[in-house]
C-alpha cells in the first residue's frame, strides 16, 4: 500500500484507478463525482478508520443491530474492499509462479493499485454511514417559517446528493476493480482462478448493492435533470458489471477445463 493512502513506505502518489487521474468510459459516469466522493483519505494508520480498524465480528455485530448505520451502501464498499483484496492475492500469488515472468510489472502494478483501492474503499464505507447520518439530520431540521423550510429543502438536497454520490463511487471502483479481476484470471496463476473468480463475484455484489443505495436516494431529487444523470450511470454501471461477470465466469470455466 503507498504511503499516501496510509501504508508504510512507497510512493507518494497512488496508482491512476478510478476517480485519480483514469477516466473509464464503460463505467458511466456521466456527470462525475463529488469531493465528498473522491477526495483521498488523510494519511491515518489503518487501525484508527472506524471500519479498517474493526475486528469483522464486531463490525457484523454492528452491521446487525437494529441502527441504521452502518447498511447496505457501507456493507457494499467493504464486500467491494474484499474483493480488491483477493485480486491483490491473485496477483501476488502469480508474481511467485516460475513461467510467469513476463507478466511480473504488470501483476505487481495490479496489487499495489488493489492496495489503494481497498484503502480508498473502506474510507468510502464510513463515508457513506456518515452520509445517511447527514439525511437523517436533515430530514429533522424545523420548517415551520418558509426561511426554515427553504433551509430544510436545501440542506436536505444536498445531503441527499451526497449520499448518492457516495455508493456510486463504490459501484465504479466495484466495475473498475472487476475488470482487474478478469485480468488476474486471464493472464494469471491459473492455481488461484476461483479467487479471481470469487473477486469478481464479490465486486459484482457491491456494485448492485451499491447502485440500490444510488436509486433509493436520487429518487426524492428535486433536480430532475441530476436525478437523471445518476439513473443513466447507475444504469450503465449495471449493464458493465454483468456483462463482466459473464466474462469472467466464461475465463474459469475455461481455465479449469483447459
Amino acid at each position: 500500500m503507498s504511503e499516501q493512502w496510509g501504508g508504510q513506505g512507497g510512493p507518494e502518489t497512488p496508482a491512476a484507478g478510478p476517480g485519480l487521474g483514469r477516466t473509464e468510459p464503460a463505467s458511466g459516469w456521466a456527470s462525475g463525482p463529488t469531493a465528498a466522493a473522491t477526495a483521498p483519505p488523510q494519511k491515518v494508520p489503518i487501525e484508527q478508520m472506524p471500519t479498517a480498524g474493526s475486528r469483522l465480528g464486531t463490525y457484523l455485530e454492528e452491521l446487525a443491530s437494529d441502527q441504521p448505520t452502518p447498511g447496505g451502501g457501507a456493507w457494499a464498499a467493504v464486500s467491494a474492499a474484499a474483493g480488491a483484496a483477493l485480486v491483490a492475492m491473485v496477483a501476488r500469488l502469480t508474481i511467485k509462479k516460475k513461467g510467469y515472468e513476463d507478466v511480473v510489472d504488470r501483476m505487481r502494478s495490479i496489487a499495489d493499485e488493489c492496495d489503494d483501492e481497498r484503502y480508498m474503499l473502506l474510507t468510502l464505507a464510513d463515508r457513506d454511514a456518515e452520509a445517511y447520518r447527514d439525511v437523517m439530520a436533515a430530514y429533522k431540521l424545523p420548517k415551520t417559517t418558509p426561511e426554515e423550510q427553504h433551509t430544510w429543502s436545501t440542506t436536505l438536497q444536498r445531503a441527499l446528493e451526497r449520499a448518492a454520490d457516495i455508493p456510486l463511487e463504490v459501484a465504479r471502483r466495484s466495475v473498475y476493480l472487476m475488470a482487474l479481476a478478469e485480468e488476474t484470471l486471464t493472464s494469471g496463476n491459473p492455481n488461484a482462478a476461483s479467487d479471481a473468480l470469487s473477486a469478481a463475484t464479490s465486486l459484482h455484489a457491491a456494485a448492485l448493492s451499491a447502485l440500490a443505495n444510488v436509486d433509493i436516494n436520487a429518487i426524492t431529487f428535486l433536480d430532475k435533470t441530476r436525478q437523471q444523470e445518476l439513473s443513466d450511470s447507475a444504469n450503465s454501471l449495471r449493464h458493465r458489471a454483468q456483462s463482466l461477470l459473464r466474462d469472467v465466469s466464461e475465463a474459469f470455466f475455461i481455465a479449469v477445463h483447459a
